[in-house]
């Protein structure tokens, strides 16, 4: 979804080139026309509507607003803004007063960090049809709401109703979604009412579970395939922990989401005194036999269950090194990063090191022209039928594919560093302001923004220094040549080749990286490609710059929710014209 609005609605960003032509202002008032119409029609602000704090029934919305201010000095507008709430955080705290019935000056006293605003069982209406539920004030992002200004001219009018009617449709899609949600919701809630009248009475309410699939999946042999057949990956991982006896001789490690336990096998041949492999799905159970049959059991141990949950055994309470390849599409899905951060304040030493120790998240213009033809522009024309219609996907969701540097139409801009030894599950929520140059020779369409990530590892887990080049991995690499020894015993297993003395490892700081970005050998993670609904039209220094936004969904922790704010200048113009808001789902 994309929404198009004046420069004033983000006074931290610069304004976009206007794109929109003379002819276009008879089209945009005529869809303003029809739109508002359907609006007018579809609108709930006159039904009646109860009070929140008693059984009054006003005759509309603004009036039940109106009363609950006066008679019980509540204001549901201003609460909702102080707290920050976003549109389901706001249905939440509608149905939790409905529910619940406290006094209004308990409500007025809410922090915005109550369990019950991320309690799915107040997205169920408490009263059935409740208007207050369709009414929406405010959204997630502060910067989207359109200038209230006074237009200064017919072409800024008609910039300010396009911008409003795009809010509007924003809005009806955010009901849209939320009667979707509370419709699954109650079939749920039929299923379990249904359960508990076979299985007897319960009270307790049924929790979100964002993990059983997620665990599941990694029980199954293909995607640890994928993974280990991933030879930048596997075996950047490899030359690192292989190569590095400083840091893994006699030293105790933990892998989290160990998987086949690869990791832990790198680890136990580098001379590591114990090894902790820990995965909470049943490919566990698999991970203990490959130990075994590589003759490690005296050195690794195999755990079940979440990192969360586990205790390490035999009274041993920190470890010198964590392992872990957590890493997901646009680095941060699938949210494992949060179990390696529980790790590290649980079990790693204050002089541990993680291995990887930093990620840094790129963001790049893209033309993605080929993609873009396979993945949109195809459907515009199958046998002579229009099924444009099924692209339409592509526009919500992120696009995890691969394209090669010539397709790059920037040089990257850092959107997020990690660096593993201080980060906080908190900041893996942010927003980013980014400014991208064109590089194009030519004028050239950008279909995309493309995001990647590169991966560092170092032997002290300090921050890597400033301007460190990634090591871009291509074909022949002689990495990727590498013969590691498999199915040695201990003390048996030939050691590889240009590995350091440990002198030679404590004398200097050794940084291991890879790219998951289009200059770089292909690997799993391919590259994520958010795709405009209007492609830019770019020449050698055209700047495109804006906010990047990044939070785990509502609807699934592991997904991501990512918002991108951006305008565009060409060289020559003065000032940039309109922002542009998309969103994007990453799952």
């Amino acid at each position: 979804m994309s929404v198009h609005l004046p420069p004033s609605a983000l006074e931290n960003l610069p304004n976009n080139e206007d794109r929109e032509s003379a002819s276009s202002g008879s089209e945009v008032e005529d869809e303003e026309d029809n739109n508002f119409d359907d609006w007018v029609s579809e609108s709930v602000e006159e039904q009646p509507c109860v009070s929140l704090f008693d059984e009054k029934t006003l005759s509309s919305v603004s009036e039940a607003l109106k009363y609950d201010k006066e008679v019980h000095g509540f204001d549901l507008d201003l609460v909702c803004s102080n707290l920050s709430l976003d549109f389901h955080q706001r249905i939440r705290l509608i149905n939790y007063i409905r529910k619940q019935k406290p006094s209004a000056a308990e409500v007025s006293n809410l922090k915005g960090d109550e369990a019950f605003f991320a309690s799915d069982e107040y997205l169920l209406p408490a009263l059935e049809d409740d208007p207050l539920l369709q009414v929406q004030n405010d959204d997630w992002s502060d910067e989207e709401g359109p200038s209230v200004a006074q237009p200064e001219d017919l072409k800024t009018a008609i910039r300010r109703i396009k911008a409003l009617e795009n809010e509007l449709s924003r809005a009806k899609q955010d009901l849209s979604d939320y009667r979707a949600l509370v419709s699954r919701q109650v079939d749920l809630a039929r299923l379990v009412d249904e359960l508990g009248d076979a299985a007897g009475p319960s009270s307790q309410p049924v929790p979100r579970d964002d993990d059983s699939h997620y665990f599941e999946s990694y029980g199954e042999n293909d995607i640890h395939a994928v993974m280990i057949q991933d030879k930048v990956r596997t075996a950047t991982y490899a030359s690192f922990i292989m190569g590095s006896p400083a840091l893994f001789k006699d030293a105790v490690v933990l892998d989290v989401g160990c998987g086949t336990g690869i990791l832990s096998l790198f680890a136990a041949r580098a001379g590591a005194k114990r090894v902790f492999a820990v995965d909470a799905s049943k490919i566990a159970n698999k991970a203990r036999q490959i130990v075994k049959d590589n003759g490690y059991e005296d050195v690794i141990t195999v755990i079940q269950g979440k990192i969360e949950d586990i205790s390490l055994p035999e009274g041993i309470e920190k470890v010198d090194v964590i392992v872990s390849e957590w890493m997901g599409y646009a680095l941060l899905y699938e949210s494992m990063l949060d179990s390696v951060l529980t790790a590290r304040d649980r079990f790693l030493r204050p002089e541990g090191v993680l291995a990887p120790s930093q990620c840094q998240m790129m963001l790049s213009l893209c033309d993605a022209k080929e993609i873009y033809k396979e993945r949109i522009k195809f459907w515009s024309d199958v046998y002579g039928f229009d099924l444009s219609a099924m692209s339409e996907d592509v526009y919500h969701d992120a696009v995890m594919d691969v394209v090669g540097p010539e397709t790059l139409v920037s040089e990257p801009y850092l959107i997020k560093d990690l660096h593993l030894g201080s980060v906080s599950p908190r900041q893996l929520s942010f927003t980013s302001s980014f400014t991208l140059v064109s590089t194009s020779d030519r004028r050239t369409k950008v279909h995309a923004f493309i995001l990647y990530f590169d991966t560092f590892f170092t032997l002290t887990g300090q921050p890597i220094p400033e301007g460190t080049e990634v090591h871009i991995v291509n074909q022949g690499d002689a990495i990727l040549a590498e013969v590691w020894p498999v199915g040695a015993l201990p003390g048996r297993a030939p050691k590889p080749v240009r590995r350091e003395s440990q002198g030679e490892g404590l004398k200097k700081e050794k940084i291991t990286s890879f790219s998951t970005g289009p200059r770089s050998e292909p690997t799993h993670w391919k590259q994520t490609l958010f795709f405009l609904r209007e492609p830019i039209v770019v020449e050698e220094g055209t700047v495109v710059s804006g906010t990047f936004h990044c939070r785990k969904s509502e609807g699934n922790s592991r997904e991501l929710d990512v918002e991108i704010h951006y305008t565009v200048k060409n060289e020559g113009d003065k000032e940039p014209g309109d922002v542009v808001v998309q969103m994007f789902k990453v799952r």
